[in-house]
């Protein structure tokens, strides 16, 4: 193991953390609040950046695949573990396993939170959980890629490592400028919807804030009532809609860019991705009508479009209580939260890529069932899938539910039900937010005993790494040869 390249590498990504913070700490200071609740972090930072810099930020030796692993999963561990301070000197909580959580669920992105009045919060911390969204929905250490290339990090380790499976791709010749490419759609998107719901009515702080939230697929809303308190269809349909892009892998965007137009056409998990979406919306709205929960069709598509596009992307909003919908609509969404958007994306969940995958895989042996000696290839995009890529997503999805069914049990344990226990752990590790009867859209997780919390703190993470960059750790000799 590297240990002094590693510890560069990470002094040099606590920097970045330092220009990261002075952003909420400069709201603060605009809106006379607790500076210092963001000043303490960014000192703590700033101290381990320093001491990095006295023997150069610059990695020793090249940064390998092991490295790479590390510097990703304690980088998390680091934003998590900073960004609860804030929570915490700003006086929103006195917990730090409330704070904990609160931090992981904006960085991972997931949106569940411990506070039931959001709208007592200081407009800082308003802003800081907004903005922790925003940093991890492209991910923090495509952000440190993007912007430290000349510190002469592994940058395509990073990436492997943070997104794995066979969904990262260089989309320019150094993968330094892919990130960049990333981050300047990710920014001129938010840009747009910003505007958008600012001419829909919105304040600019309420936009900015939505926007972060929307992009990153995350969910945390400056409103008690979340998108329903605006009260305004035009609203509800700009965000559904950048829900449902947020869910698309962001490499089609680079494309259409490039009018590279046929490669998005083949694209096989767009495809499975706008199926579901579809039919779910078809299925839910019919389900809305028959069961008269609202006035007509025209209301009947909206609540369903914005809820199912709200799960299916992992975003987490709400402008309805789905509990006491249909049970049809209920089974529609619980679906939605489980298999989330693209690959790629800022969305968690399985992912459609592996979804279509391992349902090729069904197909191919029921067809080998009835016909033993054919040799029936899977294709992706057009191109044949490897033996490899089959057993990883395989042992994904295998992981995933492991960790599904651990933290149900860890949930259970606190005495809440099945529906809640269940519900809860997929929410968390497929990065949603709400989940079902006491962690629903117009409930909060603050009632959960400060252990489970902390569990499902680490299963956010796991989720947003995608289990197998956390789950490598675990392997006898990964430390070996230190």
């Amino acid at each position: 193991m590297n240990f002094q390249s590693l510890f560069r590498s990470t002094a040099a990504v606590c920097a970045g953390f330092v220009l990261v913070f002075l952003i909420p700490t400069g709201v603060a200071l605009f809106y006379g609040e607790r500076w210092l609740a963001f000043g303490v972090p960014t000192g703590i930072l700033a101290l381990v950046a320093m001491a990095g810099g006295l023997y150069g930020f610059r990695p020793v030796k090249p940064l390998g695949p092991r490295e790479g692993i590390l510097i990703v999963v304690i980088t998390w561990t680091i934003a998590c573990l900073a960004g609860a301070v804030p929570f915490v000197l700003s006086g929103a909580t006195t917990s730090f396993a409330d704070a904990l959580f609160e931090s992981a669920s904006g960085f991972t992105t997931t949106g569940s939170s411990i506070f039931s009045d959001v709208e007592s919060l200081p407009r800082s911390i308003l802003f800081w959980r907004s903005f922790s969204h925003w940093l991890g929905g492209m991910g923090i250490l495509v952000l440190a890629v993007a912007i430290l290339p000349a510190l002469g990090i592994g940058g395509f380790q990073l990436l492997r490592a943070e997104a794995p499976g066979p969904d990262v791709e260089r989309l320019a010749p150094r993968i330094a400028q892919t990130a960049q490419v990333f981050w300047i759609i990710y920014a001129g998107m938010t840009a747009i919807e910003t505007g958008l719901l600012m001419f829909g009515g919105m304040n600019l702080f309420d936009a900015v804030n939505h926007s972060f939230a929307t992009l990153a697929t995350g969910g945390f809303s400056t409103r008690n009532a979340s998108i329903a308190a605006f009260h305004s269809p035009f609203i509800e349909w700009v965000i559904a809609s950048f829900m449902i892009l947020s869910g698309v892998n962001f490499a089609l965007y680079f494309r259409a860019l490039m009018r590279d137009f046929g490669r998005i056409r083949d694209d096989s998990e767009l495809k499975s991705y706008t199926g579901f979406l579809l039919t779910s919306i078809a299925v839910v709205t019919v389900s809305l009508m028959a069961g008269k929960s609202y006035a007509g069709f025209g209301e009947s598509l909206r609540y369903a479009t914005f809820q199912v596009a709200t799960l299916a992307t992992s975003t987490g909003f709400a402008t309805a209580d789905y509990t006491v919908w249909p049970g049809l609509s209920k089974s529609v969404l619980l679906i939605a939260l489980l298999l989330g958007g693209c690959v790629g994306s800022t969305s968690g969940g399985v992912k459609m890529l592996h979804v279509t995958v391992l349902g090729k895989m069904i197909g191919r042996q029921l067809r080998q069932l009835a016909n033993p000696q054919a040799v029936i290839a899977i294709r992706i995009n057009r191109k044949p899938v490897d033996d490899r890529t089959e057993r990883s997503i395989v042992g994904f999805v295998v992981l995933y539910l492991m960790v599904v069914a651990i933290s149900t049990i860890v949930v259970a344990s606190s005495g809440a039900d099945l529906e809640t226990a269940f519900s809860a752990s997929l929410a968390v590790i497929g990065n949603v937010g709400p989940g079902f009867s006491q962690v629903g859209p117009t409930l909060n997780f603050g009632f959960l005993p400060d252990y489970v919390k902390i569990v499902l703190s680490a299963v956010m993470v796991i989720g947003r790494l995608e289990v197998y960059t956390v789950a490598v750790l675990f392997l006898p000799g990964f430390f070996r040869s230190w």
